[in-house]
């Protein structure tokens, strides 16, 4: 299944729903990891946040950050053109940005992706907020247990956790059509996209 469950930051899973078109995701998705910034998260040192970005002007339906080189942003902005690559930096923009954290399944990913989940927790990036994690296959064929635990943990501290299957062609640099991409990525991408509206459309706090 896409979406795995995980308690990494304790105070978690509040069920939010939305009405959704008729598409192959549910019409409604329950977080399974952190939902909000909560002041029991220590903020990360300096050399282990990721940059700023401001965009005022750009205002995609919602922002994908790789969290580290070669996570995938792009190819996954490319996908949708109502969504953006952050381009490795949180979007600050004067109202409140959206993002969809994107890693690959390979240790140091899910560390950097790690990281990135406890700096927003910890409320240092005020505006942000996170629909939850991407994590990109980096390899084709299963994940070893250790790895899929791992991202099980990681998950645990954003809202939600989608596993993103090896798409050859981008091996190649080749884009592939949405309607191309294999039902599995299909599916990561409505439940994303769902999510991404519920997360957009919470009331600030």
């Amino acid at each position: 299944m896409p979406i795995s469950r995980n308690r990494w930051i304790s105070h978690a899973a509040e069920s939010a729903g939305v009405d959704a078109p008729v598409i192959e995701a549910p019409p409604a998705l329950t977080p399974t990891g952190a939902t909000r910034p909560q002041l029991s998260v220590p903020q990360p040192d300096h050399a282990d946040r990721l940059p700023r970005w401001n965009v005022s002007g750009i205002t995609p339906d919602y922002w994908w950050l790789g969290v580290h080189g070669g996570a995938g942003e792009t190819s996954l902005a490319r996908l949708d053109k109502r969504t953006r690559a952050a381009e490795h930096h949180w979007p600050l923009t004067a109202s409140a940005s959206v993002v969809v954290l994107v890693a690959r399944s390979n240790v140091s990913g899910l560390r950097a992706a790690q990281l990135a989940a406890t700096e927003w927790a910890s409320g240092t990036v005020p505006g942000i907020r996170v629909a939850g994690l991407a994590v990109l296959a980096d390899a084709p064929g299963r994940l070893p247990r250790e790895i899929r635990e791992f991202a099980r943990v990681v998950g645990g501290g954003v809202p939600l956790l989608w596993h993103f299957p090896w798409i050859e062609s981008w091996r190649f640099g080749h884009d592939v059509p949405p309607e191309e991409l294999p039902k599995e990525a299909r599916t990561v991408l409505d439940q994303v996209r769902i999510a991404a509206s519920t997360t957009a459309s919470l009331p600030t706090n």
